[in-house]
């Protein structure tokens, strides 16, 4: 089975204690892990299918590591490669910029060619406008959206549900394409 890149960024360890959970929900030795403070552009020529981890800080910036690597993650080709994303900030705090850092990651796999899956409802969250909505209708977000501050009893839930949800639409994806990981 081929490997998936899970590449995130963490300042303060809420990411990384969130992708420890992931790994474990995601319950499969297909993940290859690593901190993108620690990544380098032919790391990401490895994979077809990536997922990828942030923060959104302060007004909509990206988590300090990501922000660091953002040149260089911008002219990677994500030609041909399957993208999920997920997010933490802070909705109550930082409403106007809500999971920016997702919509900003996404934004940039599309223009380089590259497919997002795993796309969230907005429904149920308090936050005022954000980067990462898919469309005009404001109905879904590119990835998933955590806000560990303010509703931290739902984060295994959504996380969880979200890894059920990638999984299946990769499966279904690289079946129609007649493609095995």
């Amino acid at each position: 089975m081929e490997k998936i890149g899970l590449f995130y960024g963490s300042d303060t360890g809420v990411t990384d204690d969130i992708t420890k959970d992931f790994t474990s929900l995601w319950n499969s030795d297909d993940l290859e892990v690593m901190e993108i403070g620690d990544a380098n552009l032919e790391n990401f020529e490895k994979y077809r299918v990536l997922i990828l981890g942030l923060s959104t800080w302060y007004d909509g910036d990206l988590q300090s590591d990501w922000e660091n690597f953002f040149d260089d993650f911008k002219t990677i080709d994500f030609t041909n490669k399957i993208v999920a994303i997920y997010g933490l900030s802070d909705q109550i705090g930082y409403a106007e910029y809500f999971v920016d850092g997702i919509g900003i990651i996404a934004k940039v796999v599309i223009e380089n060619g590259g497919k997002v899956i795993g796309h969230w409802p907005t429904d149920g969250y308090r936050h005022t406008d954000s980067v990462a909505f898919v469309d005009e209708d404001e109905t879904m977000f590119y990835g998933l959206a955590l806000d560990n501050d303010n509703e931290s009893q739902l984060t295994y839930t959504r996380l969880s549900a979200w890894i059920n949800q990638v999984k299946d639409e990769l499966s279904n994806l690289l079946i129609s394409e007649q493609v095995t990981i």
